[in-house]
């Protein structure tokens, strides 16, 4: 899967031991852990999914993080990009609204010996305002905005990455907070699942 991710664009040689080492198969159903190191989307149930391995890498690769940053992720889902980020040295809060999901990937991430991860259940959309702000948002769910929660989180020189857009014609955008404003760049097309919640559909 590395050699892939690299032949594909991939070049943070920290980003890619990362995902060489967390163990992707844990986070996948066991009926599809043969296809955990695939280059493509599978389901998690709930309607959610965990992402490519691709999609991982390369919004860690965008996000630019070093060891220590406090990172705030909208929706867990499997937990597998929290581990990456946590791998690679960060802080990382997370979201998850399923209770369900919320649970199962709690009990994984425990039982694998995942630390630096803290799991909140919560409309991911309104953010974590206890222990913002964050060096970096990462939001793993396509919405119709950028939500003003959590732009207001994002700390001076801060870093988001968000899918934007209907569901059919998703972008990914960087967000950078500078000088008091916020600048944007469209990163590509991008396909997620939606970003429900309060500022979300």
């Amino acid at each position: 899967m590395v050699d892939e991710l690299a032949r594909r664009g991939v070049r943070d040689p920290r980003v890619l031991e990362a995902m060489g080492s967390v163990p992707r198969h844990l986070f996948v159903d066991e009926a599809l852990a043969f296809r955990a190191y695939e280059i493509g989307t599978l389901p998690l149930g709930l309607g959610q999914t965990i992402s490519s391995p691709l999609t991982v890498a390369r919004m860690t690769e965008l996000l630019c993080v070093s060891p220590g940053m406090r990172v705030l992720e909208v929706g867990t889902g499997s937990g597998y990009q929290a581990a990456v980020l946590a791998r690679l040295g960060c802080d990382v809060y997370t979201t998850e609204r399923l209770p369900q999901l919320y649970r199962r990937t709690r009990a994984l991430l425990a039982d694998i010996g995942v630390t630096r991860v803290h799991m909140i259940l919560a409309d991911g959309t309104l953010g974590f305002p206890r222990t913002a702000p964050y060096d970096r948002v990462i939001v793993t769910a396509g919405g119709p905005q950028v939500p003003r929660p959590l732009l207001d989180q994002l700390d001076e020189n801060g870093i988001m990455l968000i899918p934007v857009g209907d569901p059919h014609s998703q972008r990914l955008v960087r967000v950078v907070r500078t000088g008091g404003g916020f600048a944007e760049e469209d990163c590509g097309p991008a396909a997620f699942v939606d970003l429900v919640g309060n500022h979300g559909w």
